[in-house]
């Protein structure tokens, strides 16, 4: 090799940890300079280096196929040390390039066709090594090694692209080749018909005719007869380990699935404390076997999205959303939820009539924002924007009379009249217009922000497009995984410094009571009540605000029943004061906020607790009473510097995983299971 050419080649390595760069046993460590070809120049940022560190194996992998799709070529996972759960697990990867190794020598077998296919392997030596260390209990993974020459061609970006590992079909595109494939149109047809509607060149798509031929093979080798046994195998093994774990299902006369069902124990128990309002998104697909897929989630105490239940179906009517809606509640024990969010969908919100019918049925408003693009986009053109602007104005409003003038102003200020989509939205108002709404409890769900944190949530469960009993696996892995998460977010949330802004007790009272999500809430109100003059009336309280001389909200407050409300019915909307009412409060010497306006579900209590708190005897409450006083002194303490909160979130989260690892003693679980109220 030439000096000049030795002086470009990248390689690096760690001195103590000297290993051959062979992979494989019959590849070869010879190289010669005449095929060797260099990575193209790139930025120094996106090269691997020494030292380098990930948080994860999979974020050092997905670094590494960055770096070499950019170079033109791709990687893949070679050994490993370790194992997860034996010793000290897994300690060290290899990424190599795909070109690494050479293909060993198949024995020919005679009764079994032979697939004559060439190899691209040639010995490749470019890899990198990370290898796990562990500073301060949090583990990390550090490049140890890393080789960049290459004995093979490189591939240029309009080439690169073409690479096993770089061609991918999305959900999206998965559920449009399946419409497509109903219709009969060829493969040729269905990749025309996607570059234009993706508006990209002929052959620019990020996957071949060839992947579209494999993918409609693996939905036509799928056996319905074979996916349902196994599903119900499934079920009946995820009963036996947990029996709070359930399912519904129902079979048609070819003894095929035709709906199925199913919760966990987790989610039955948050259901109990924040089932109040639910959502039930049915506007995706199951895109393997083409069955609508639903989804219901709520809204937990620190305003984070919790899973209740999930329902796949073989056909969208009004008899199939009763099943799902009555599955639903025997799962809950009966307890329907005070409101529900749906899709525009009439035999979804026919069944909710039928089988709910306390509940309140509202629409989501952001799946019917999603829809204004396609609506109005061509209709307003360079007006739509400002449509958007007042279309908000208007879905805020309180007063339903207000409302629906603005909606008449509206109309005839961007000449919609004749257009049914606003015909069809003034028609529904009533289910998706906040000023027909706000006497009923959304838990914040009607919110923009809140709805695309629900919308991502729900995303997650849409990853796994296999086989049915492996979908219902990976949602409970995405439950248990968002558990997880949820339970380290509020751990954060309840070590956060609250910050007082009114001096008021009634302030300070309500931030040792809600959460800290909560709290924001209520604190806003505070703060904004401080604004309001308040008038005693004949039949109550007038509140305006101190720059306004008419108009304002009608307060009624009885202090001996400590029961107090007001016309803009925020309460009743959202479970936080308004500051109309904390003004009367206020003024009225009134320390502390009534106990029945801190509702549970928005108090510091998570739901395993709570139900201890409720179920178990005497020696199990002295033990949650004696950590509730410890959790204390660890806010009080950990919250008085970012260095201590920073340190204390390390250590909790390393003490939890430790906790988790201990025996449950088996007194405390008799305790718990001999309570006639857990039967």
């Amino acid at each position: 090799m030439s000096e000049e050419a030795a002086e470009m080649m990248v390689v690096y390595d760690d001195p103590s940890d000297q290993r051959s760069l062979s992979f494989d046993d019959t590849s070869s460590t010879e190289e010669s300079p005449n095929e060797t070809r260099l990575s193209l120049e790139i930025t120094n940022d996106v090269v691997p280096y020494m030292g380098q560190r990930f948080a994860t194996h999979d974020a050092a992998y997905e670094f590494y196929s960055d770096f070499a799709k950019h170079c033109g070529f791709s990687i893949r996972r070679h050994r490993t040390e370790g194992k997860d759960g034996v010793g000290k697990g897994l300690t060290r990867r290899y990424f190599v390039c795909h070109r690494a190794g050479n293909t060993p020598v198949k024995t020919s077998n005679d009764n079994k066709p032979q697939r004559n296919r060439k190899s691209s392997r040639c010995g490749c030596q470019a890899y990198m090594r990370i290898s796990k260390t562990t500073e301060l209990g949090m583990p990390e993974w550090r490049v140890t090694g890393f080789a960049d020459h290459h004995n093979h061609e490189l591939l240029e970006p309009n080439q690169v692209r073409f690479l096993p590992a770089y061609r991918t079909i999305s959900d999206a595109d998965k559920s449009r080749i399946l419409m497509f494939a109903k219709t009969g149109i060829s493969v040729q047809q269905m990749m025309r018909l996607m570059e234009l509607e993706k508006c990209v060149e002929p052959g620019y798509l990020p996957f071949t005719e060839k992947d579209v031929r494999n993918l409609l093979q693996s939905f036509k080798k799928m056996d319905p007869e074979n996916e349902c046994i196994d599903l119900l195998r499934m079920c009946r093994n995820s009963k036996d380990k947990d029996p709070n774990f359930k399912f519904e299902l129902t079979l048609d006369s070819n003894n095929r699935l035709e709906n199925i069902a199913w919760s966990y124990a987790s989610s039955i128990q948050s259901y109990d404390i924040f089932g109040d309002a639910v959502v039930f998104d049915t506007t995706h697909r199951l895109t393997a076997f083409d069955m609508p897929l639903g989804i219901l989630v709520g809204m937990n105490n620190y305003g984070m999205p919790c899973f209740f239940s999930c329902v796949l179906l073989r056909e969208e009517n009004l008899r199939t959303y009763s099943w799902a809606l009555k599955a639903f509640l025997g799962f809950m024990n009966g307890k329907a939820p005070q409101t529900i969010l749906t899709d525009q969908n009439m035999c979804l919100k026919e069944a909710i009539a039928l089988e709910m019918p306390s509940t309140k049925h509202a629409l989501c408003i952001w799946l019917i924002v999603a829809k204004f693009p396609s609506w109005f986009n061509a209709v307003l053109g360079e007006r739509y924007n400002d449509w958007k602007v007042e279309f908000y104005r208007l879905y805020n409003l309180e007063s339903i009379e207000e409302f629906e003038l603005g909606w008449r102003d509206m109309m005839n200020s961007f000449g919609l009249h004749t257009n049914r989509h606003i015909a069809s939205l003034f028609a529904l108002r009533s289910l998706w217009a906040l000023p027909y709404l706000r006497s009923h409890f959304f838990a914040g769900m009607t919110n923009t922000v809140h709805s695309k944190s629900i919308n991502a949530f729900i995303q997650r469960f849409l990853s796994a497009q296999t086989r049915l009993a492996h979908f219902v696996e990976q949602v409970a892995v995405t439950v248990d995984f968002k558990d997880q998460t949820g339970e380290q977010q509020t751990m954060q949330q309840n070590l956060q410094n609250l910050c007082l802004k009114t001096g008021a007790p009634m302030e300070s009272h309500a931030a040792t009571v809600l959460t800290p999500f909560a709290f924001s809430k209520l604190q806003e109100q505070l703060v904004l009540a401080a604004h309001y003059a308040s008038f005693q009336m004949d039949d109550g309280f007038l509140v305006r605000h101190h720059t306004k001389l008419e108009g304002g909200r009608k307060v009624y407050w009885v202090p001996r029943e400590g029961i107090i409300s007001c016309s803009c019915h925020q309460f009743e909307f959202s479970g936080i004061l308004c500051r109309h009412a904390l003004r009367v409060l206020s003024t009225g010497n009134c320390f502390q906020i009534p106990d029945r306006y801190l509702p549970l579900r928005w108090r510091r209590i998570s739901t395993p607790s709570t139900k201890l708190l409720q179920t178990t005897p005497n020696d199990h409450t002295k033990r949650v009473q004696l950590l509730q006083t410890i959790v204390s002194s660890l806010i009080s303490e950990s919250a008085k510097s970012q260095e201590r909160l920073d340190f204390a979130t390390e250590q909790v989260s390393i003490l939890l995983s430790r906790i988790r690892e201990q025996p449950v003693c088996s007194q405390g679980m008799k305790e718990i299971s001999t309570n006639p109220r857990n039967h």
